[in-house]
């Protein structure tokens, strides 16, 4: 019975796959390929390059933000028997953390003018 429940499952979600894969494809026209701008005529190419800087310091921020997530526990790791290993492990993390960034730094991924 299981066994059955897990082919037609994975048989349905290939075969939606599938079709959501190749029904865009079949009639794209100029207007489905152009950029929606508002209802005005584009103004230049949307396909821009993008600069590397804005997405290191975005994954900066995002470890930073997981740094934060982690963290948020440790208040409640005072009524722990021993919450010396929770803050051994959160001071672990935050000197990973810090490391981390002093080298990002050193290296000049944070500086925007080269």
């Amino acid at each position: 019975m299981t066994a059955s429940i897990l082919v037609i499952a994975t048989t349905l979600s290939l075969i939606l796959a599938t079709l959501a894969f190749w029904l865009p494809q079949i009639n794209p026209d100029q207007e489905k390929l152009s950029p929606y701008e508002c209802g005005f005529d584009p103004l230049g190419s949307a396909r821009l390059p993008f600069s590397m800087r804005f997405f290191l310091v975005a994954i900066l921020f995002l470890l930073f933000d997981l740094e934060i997530a982690l963290l948020l526990p440790s208040p409640w790791a005072a009524q722990l028997v021993n919450p010396l290993t929770t803050s051994l492990w959160a001071s672990t993390i935050i000197f990973l953390l810090t490391l981390g960034l002093a080298y990002e730094w050193a290296q000049g991924g944070l500086e925007w003018a080269e």
